[in-house]
């Protein structure tokens, strides 16, 4: 009888709990996904087994993206934090993949931060203070792809600076025009418009010079087409960026592989 009426008063505290925690928070339930795309690629390339991240299926998580990215914006809203962390893998054998986590998410009329995106992953336009628009999440999604094929991440999370140079080096320079209206500009370049830091040692500054190269290179492709859509995804300029339903009509992603 004392352990019957001790399990009824847990049962009944217990319920009394969730009801109170009911209350005050909101719960979401969602499908179970995988791994995403960083855990995954890391143990695609830990266990060396078969390359997982073909150019057929990069082809598929871009257009899954680009599809994602569309709907998103086609409701004014910018996701602000697209990074292969937040792109979860639904099905290995069919390559289906879901956006995830609208945490840091805004509306395009919201009173916008500038202090957005993972630093890897950030939109030159945000770095310099510019305002900005849905093209930062293409931007994002130009560099996680870029990531899945080499392996490597484009603009490793160093500096703003020194990511700033590495943009420069890979994909030419920034126009004059967002030098000039970028409000974190001067954090980064001289009045010359010179890309310099400050010497934590020294507490001298010091000119930044880019190291030239360009994205076939660093890609290490002969796919002409991705890399033109690559190119186009991480246009520096975004009035020369398209959107992700102008994107979605590139060519590439017609292309037929085996």
């Amino acid at each position: 009888m004392t352990l019957l009426m001790s399990t009824i008063y847990c049962v009944s505290t217990t319920s009394s709990i969730i009801r109170k925690i009911l209350q005050e928070h909101l719960f979401i339930v969602t499908e179970l996904l995988r791994a995403n795309l960083y855990e995954f690629q890391k143990y695609n390339q830990e266990t060396g087994g078969e390359v997982y991240f073909t150019l057929s299926k990069i082809q598929d998580i871009a257009r899954q993206c680009l599809e994602a990215l569309e709907y998103l914006h086609h409701l004014r809203i910018i996701h602000c934090d697209l990074k292969p962390e937040n792109i979860l893998i639904k099905s290995y054998n069919r390559c289906e993949i879901k956006v995830i986590d609208l945490g840091s998410s805004c509306f395009q009329m919201d009173n916008l931060c500038l202090h957005i995106q993972s630093r890897s992953y950030r939109a030159p336009e945000t770095i310099l203070g510019l305002p900005f628009n849905e093209k930062i999440d293409v931007w994002s999604l130009g560099c996680i792809l870029a990531e899945l094929y080499t392996g490597d991440v484009l603009f490793p999370n160093v500096s703003a600076v020194m990511m700033l140079a590495r943009m420069i080096g890979i994909l030419g320079p920034i126009d004059m025009e967002m030098l000039v209206m970028g409000q974190e500009t001067h954090k980064y370049f001289t009045d010359n418009f010179d890309l310099y830091h400050r010497n934590e040692e020294t507490d001298q500054i010091e000119h930044v010079i880019p190291e030239k190269s360009s994205l076939a290179h660093h890609l290490q492709v002969s796919d002409t087409k991705f890399l033109d859509f690559l190119s186009c995804l991480l246009e520096i300029n975004p009035r020369r960026r398209p959107t992700a339903r102008q994107a979605l009509l590139h060519p590439w992603l017609s292309f037929p592989y085996e």
